[in-house]
């Protein structure tokens, strides 16, 4: 699926009833689609560097090899005796193993749970046990850190994880190896449909004790809202230095690389001469970097090929003045600059930077949110509160047994508000907590001013 269908069917659903559901589909169906009509179109780049930090080669995989990787590791997650929709929990950095984990945990019909990989210990069991995981996949090794056998140590204390398993190599005992499950595991094609995206589980801003679930088309959702902004084209290559650890990263990287048919690169560990490198390779490239990058990045002369760059911000956050000032002396040199900003795990808003779509206009007026009501909704409460509604913004908090139920007619309160001067957004701050209750929701039958509420 390009980005250009992508849009094409974002703007057919304008229409749409706000309560008519999105086409049931994850991110392991997209992979599939493009491989069956685009086998030798390139999925995931390992970055050059990879050796250095993990022992593991750099390799280039492309669509058809991601997903014959990503069916044979689902089919050794399925030969687990583990219950369909299952929690596994993912502790890997953002490189080819981390995307195609989170594919494999989908195929094999079970919910991938993001673990932070600079997570100790003790965050990790909290994270193991309040989710209730029975299985975590992750990397032997990963610069001078262990991970495989930070969780040997987490297994010791939680009982309840059944499977311990990680890419090698030397990979600790009793630990299973993924790369030898890969090549010796069963070769038998799983029997009947494949089974329904079961989601994933994130964490807000890295807690631990604050799980949030999430259906696997509420992610493609998500994915696909952020394109409309982004227009990444098929086989255009996304760089990623955002890790696959929360939705941000998720949405801006392997999400947004799946919908638009497009190349995820990722750099999970940063070095500025093999960033500059890696950005004038010369292939037409879509930028996602922390928002705090865009000071570095101004005033210097960028490649021919780079298409756009993503500043993603988390709230609360400011935006910079020079945003809106067109030629300014810190100016990104570039023409396509999208702030994307982070709600926690609720949502992502991204938009263009002097288009309609800019989230300066859109959080000053939320009816100038061009997606439709059935995609994402918009509302400011009386008490300046943002609010979410859509199949991109289906979330719900997560406790151990409670029901999977992210409904995206269901609106989604936020505990920040947008600072406005001369009816634009500077910033997104936390709204005052003595106006209204925490947990408020606004309701959707309550009648609400133009200015109030985005539709369309």
């Amino acid at each position: 699926m390009s980005a250009q269908r992508a849009i094409t069917q974002i703007e057919a659903l304008q229409a749409m009833p706000a309560d008519v559901p999105l086409r049931r589909i994850g991110l392991g169906g997209l992979l599939a689609a493009t491989a069956r009509r685009h086998p030798d179109r390139i999925a995931v780049i390992d970055p050059a560097d990879k050796p250095d930090w993990s022992g593991r080669p750099a390799i280039t995989w492309t669509y058809a090899a991601a997903s014959e990787i990503v069916e044979r590791l689902a089919r050794g997650l399925r030969s687990w005796r583990l219950p369909p929709g299952s929690r596994i929990g993912l502790c890997l950095p953002g490189s080819a193993e981390s995307a195609l984990a989170i594919l494999a945990v989908e195929a094999a019909g079970h919910v991938a749970c993001l673990l932070p990989v600079s997570w100790d210990e003790d965050r990790l069991l909290a994270a193991a046990q309040g989710v209730a995981l029975s299985a975590i996949l992750t990397q032997a090794r990963l610069g001078s850190a262990a991970p495989a056998e930070r969780m040997c140590a987490v297994a010791a204390r939680y009982f309840g994880l059944r499977y311990l398993a990680a890419f090698g190599p030397d990979v600790p005992d009793g630990v299973i190896n993924l790369d030898r499950f890969v090549l010796d595991g069963p070769a038998e094609a799983a029997g009947g449909s494949p089974p329904a995206p079961a989601g994933i589980v994130t964490f807000v801003g890295g807690d631990p004790d604050r799980p949030v679930y999430r259906s696997g088309p509420s992610v493609v959702a998500a994915a696909a809202a952020h394109l409309a902004a982004a227009r990444v084209a098929p086989s255009e290559r996304i760089l990623s230095l955002i890790g696959p650890h929360d939705l941000r990263g998720l949405v801006t990287g392997l999400g947004a690389a799946l919908v638009a048919g497009a190349t995820l690169e990722a750099m999970p560990l940063f070095d500025g001469a093999a960033f500059a490198a890696t950005l004038r390779r010369p292939v037409p490239t879509h930028l996602v970097a922390p928002a705090f990058l865009e000071r570095n990045l101004a005033g210097r002369d960028l490649p021919a090929e780079l298409r756009s760059i993503t500043l993603v911000h988390r709230a609360p956050a400011r935006f910079p003045g020079r945003s809106r000032v067109p030629g300014g002396p810190q100016a990104l040199r570039l023409d396509t600059v999208i702030d994307t900003m982070a709600f926690d795990e609720t949502a992502i808003l991204s938009g263009r930077r002097g288009s309609p779509g800019d989230l300066a206009l859109v959080l000053g007026k939320p009816e100038r949110l061009a997606l439709p009501p059935s995609l994402m909704r918009l509302h400011r409460g009386i008490d300046g509160r943002l609010a979410f509604r859509g199949q991109a913004c289906a979330a719900t908090t997560l406790q151990r047994g409670s029901r999977q139920d992210a409904l995206g007619e269901t609106w989604h309160d936020t505990p920040y508000a947008a600072v406005l001067f001369a009816g634009l957004a500077t910033a997104i701050d936390m709204a005052p907590t003595d106006t209204a209750p925490a947990g408020t929701v606004p309701s959707p039958e309550a009648p609400a001013s133009p200015e109030s509420v985005a539709s369309a």
